[in-house]
């Protein structure tokens, strides 16, 4: 019984990791050739900041329905009914017309990602916290294999002029593909396991324990966000660079990520959580400082690498810690997903309206949201572990 329950989990690992994979090429399918869709709806940076903004709006949304959807549904169907509006939803932004309607389009694809984001979430701390070593680091680095992967398709997409209709409908039946295995290894209960790690969070009260955890989710998503979404846009407007290059500014980033997450689990065992999340934050202030005030491509590629390394653990140790909390499994973890979304419609907003002031490039405009976000983790997090 033993052997056929770890056999069990083990291939819902392996559906978990190709589920985490699936939600990283997502996001990183249409991000690189924003400023292609901003041309061609001739839009400017201030329009493309009110855009992703509006369209926060239903992953705001989707947060705070995903408990009500956990709760009649299990966490398989959510994925699995997740993925099929992942492949209806894709092609449709290539047919947005006008700037409504992508926000339009990219407002329903976030509200399905952060269900489908929280559901697979479950399943890897579930699955971690039965296993001697933690995963959850892991997992999410294989999030970012898939977001660089689908960022690099997308790089080449537009170097190539291939067009935008065609690379997101294979993308669409890629997904279709590998829901086929995905959904005969998850997991058909959602069982909370009890963790055999040792928390290093303080006994605090759960209302205090949810605003923590929402604050830290909005801080840890602003400089995530800054750095790969408004990155092509630095390359492009302040360093003047092509298509192609500006592209693979998101790439750049996306692989400082990989690294730091295939690293994170390991790290963590060798120095501790509390020193790996101060020398992140250390590395992503510097490897930021280099990317948002760089005066060459070159240089800025490197930064941005750095600042991936850096920020690559915040997110998985968050959201482990939230997933596994005691009282109330899952409530720490949607109040991580609100506080991220809730940041998703203010940060993008901000960071267009000065990215479009005429003293203000769009470097500094990054860095003036990313890099107080990266100080308010270090003293929210010593005040979480004491």
């Amino acid at each position: 019984m033993q052997k056929q329950s770890t056999q069990r989990d083990k291939r819902a690992l392996r559906a978990v990791a190709a589920q985490f994979v699936i939600n990283g090429m997502v996001a990183g399918a249409y991000i690189p050739r924003l400023p292609e869709i901003r041309d061609s709806l001739n839009l400017d940076l201030s329009a493309i900041g009110q855009l992703i903004t509006a369209a926060s709006i239903g992953g705001l949304l989707g947060s705070w329905l995903c408990s009500y959807f956990l709760k009649y549904f299990s966490t398989k169907t959510v994925l699995i009914n997740g993925c099929f509006a992942f492949i209806v939803l894709l092609p449709c932004i290539a047919l947005a017309s006008s700037g409504i309607a992508l926000a339009l389009v990219l407002a329903l694809i976030l509200f399905v990602d952060v269900i489908v984001d929280i559901a697979v979430n479950m399943q890897g701390s579930n699955l971690s916290a039965r296993r001697h070593k933690p995963v959850m680091n892991r997992l999410h680095g294989l999030w970012s294999i898939g977001m660089v992967t689908g960022g690099l398709i997308a790089s080449i997409m537009a170097a190539y002029a291939i067009p935008l209709i065609w690379h997101l409908t294979s993308l669409s039946l890629l997904i279709f593909i590998c829901l086929i295995y995905v959904g005969k290894g998850l997991l058909n209960d959602d069982e909370q396991p009890l963790s055999t790690q040792q928390s290093t969070l303080q006994a605090t009260s759960k209302t205090r324990r949810l605003w923590l955890f929402a604050i830290l989710g909005g801080c840890a998503f602003i400089p995530e966000m800054a750095l790969s979404d408004w990155s092509p846009f630095r390359l492009k407007d302040d360093l003047l660079a092509s298509e192609g290059l500006a592209s693979l500014a998101y790439v750049c980033f996306g692989s400082g990520m990989v690294f730091g997450r295939l690293l994170g689990d390991w790290v963590v065992a060798k120095i501790g959580m509390g020193k790996l999340l101060h020398c992140s934050i250390t590395t992503a202030m510097l490897g930021g400082a280099l990317a948002c005030i760089g005066s060459s491509i070159t240089i800025t590629y490197l930064g941005l690498v750095i600042a991936g390394l850096g920020i690559a653990v915040l997110f998985p140790t968050l959201y482990d810690a939230a997933a596994q909390d005691k009282q109330r499994p899952g409530a720490m973890l949607g109040a991580m997903a609100a506080g991220s979304r809730l940041a998703a419609l203010i940060a993008p907003l901000g960071i267009g309206i000065l990215a479009n002031a005429p003293s203000l490039s769009v470097g500094l405009a990054i860095a003036m949201f990313a890099a107080p976000c990266l100080i308010l983790i270090w003293v929210l997090y010593n005040k979480l572990t004491g």
